[in-house]
């Protein structure tokens, strides 16, 4: 659940993103964009819609947005998508194309556009609306005017899907803090509401730190807009203003698009390229050095904190600690071949079936057995923010030292600093360059890949 309340945009988003450059391009076609006297005209169209879609938020569309919003962003876009043919067809001096050609194409490929994104925003609100899936349960803390209008925006627009479940007001001798984060872990509340004019600042830091450990957004209803801070997401929900504490940069839809399709690349490439050959030898050698199937599963637990079985060529024998137990040095459980596939990293390479199938990504924190997350979450602060983007492959704290097993305290707090740092500073050239540290690990080798 991030914390614009886009439940599903992990999945949602980019497949949107990915349909309006098909629509880009068949347009394209249809228009005769492709000849060769056109070479470029697609590269130049795909580059300039990611540019100008980035720059005006066009994918920035929530659950929230009002649908005058969309349109507006559709109007912006099919203007910057008019300039930027008309410079383009400038630039190379393509002067046998038509002007009405041009603005053809535009109109059409931004009609089909428009009605993509809102045939998809409608569906989603009936499919909310109707069925009451896709929600996100809210509770709301302090009770004043503005909380009754929170209150009463949440109740009269179940399209939006907020389903409200609960009103605390501390300011009353019979509720405590404690009281309300109990219930909220009780009853799975995805996001909690708070009145800034009706918390001491002793109980927004326990709020912030509940939420920071329990995989919930907080939000807060201000008691003043001149306190926002550009760092803060500042929202409307109808006319009821909410400030985001934590917005992080791979929530918005550009991003998750262009994450999205670093993955689906990086693991094609990996499976038709590598695992396609590797995976049969490996089938045949592996049985013949211990018992037991090629593949070894492992539940893990994953974005919101939700478990996924985890693939890994088996390195060790069959033994009843593998799924509480970590890999150590010299560890008697890993075999003769087990020891080379870990120190190459090999063992980890099925885990692309993982990334092509959504669960990971190729560049994230690292993912931890059941087990181990329960216990971690109880020991250190904050250790559940790093659930709140898909566990990776590979990930900064990986390559800053802290791969491998974890022998001592300083090891799992240095691996959630890292993590939290990527969270909150995610881009998409932090994913190549720590991509490019891990091809590198692997070549030269790493101490810790035992």
């Amino acid at each position: 659940m991030n914390e614009n309340g886009t439940k599903h945009s992990f999945v949602l988003q980019p497949l949107v993103g990915f349909c309006d450059l098909l629509i880009l391009m068949l347009c394209a076609l249809l228009f005769e964009f492709s000849k060769a006297e056109y070479t470029y005209f697609i590269p130049f169209l795909i580059f300039s819609w990611l540019i100008t879609s980035v720059g005006i938020g066009f994918y920035k569309v929530y659950r929230f947005t009002p649908l005058v919003n969309i349109l507006g962003l559709v109007l912006k876009q099919a203007f910057l998508l008019l300039v930027c043919c008309f410079s383009f067809f400038g630039i190379f001096n393509e002067i046998d194309v038509v002007v009405s050609a041009v603005l053809e194409y535009v109109c059409l490929s931004i009609g089909f556009i428009a009605l993509l994104k809102l045939v998809v925003f409608n569906l989603r609100k009936k499919f909310r609306k109707q069925l009451g899936r896709d929600t996100i349960r809210v509770i709301i803390v302090g009770r004043n005017a503005k909380t009754e209008q929170l209150k009463n925006f949440f109740n009269y627009n179940p399209a939006y899907g907020f389903q409200f479940i609960a009103n605390f007001d501390l300011r009353l001798d019979t509720i405590e803090l404690e009281e309300v984060t109990r219930f909220a872990v009780d009853q799975g509340i995805h996001q909690i509401y708070c009145s800034v004019a009706e918390l001491k600042n002793k109980e927004i830091q326990e709020l912030i730190q509940f939420a920071d450990n329990n995989l919930i957004a907080l939000k807060f209803l201000p008691d003043n807009k001149d306190i926002f801070t550009k760092k803060m997401d500042f929202q409307y929900y109808g006319i009821t203003p909410i400030l985001a504490l934590r917005t992080l940069p791979i929530d918005t839809p550009i991003n998750l698009f262009l994450k999205r399709l670093l993955d689906i690349v990086f693991s094609l490439v990996v499976i038709l390229g590598i695992l396609s050959w590797l995976t049969p030898i490996l089938a045949l050698i592996i049985p013949l050095t211990s018992k037991g199937p090629l593949f070894f599963k492992q539940k893990r637990n994953g974005i919101d904190g939700k478990e996924f079985y985890c693939y890994k060529f088996r390195s060790m024998t069959i033994n009843k600690d593998a799924n509480d137990k970590q890999a150590s040095k010299n560890d008697m459980r890993t075999t003769e071949l087990g020891k080379f596939l870990r120190r190459t990293s090999i063992d980890e390479l099925p885990q692309f079936y993982n990334v092509l199938l959504g669960d990971m990504s190729v560049v994230g924190p690292r993912p931890h057995m059941v087990s181990h997350t329960h216990s971690f979450k109880q020991q250190i602060d904050k250790f559940m923010v790093r659930h709140l983007v898909k566990p990776g492959i590979t990930g900064l704290a990986q390559v800053s030292g802290y791969r491998g097993g974890i022998e001592t305290e300083h090891d799992i707090k240095s691996r959630v600093r890292f993590d939290i740092f990527y969270v909150e500073n995610w881009s998409i050239l932090m994913d190549l360059r720590i991509i490019a540290k891990t091809f590198f690990q692997v070549i030269y080798g790493d101490k810790k890949a035992y």
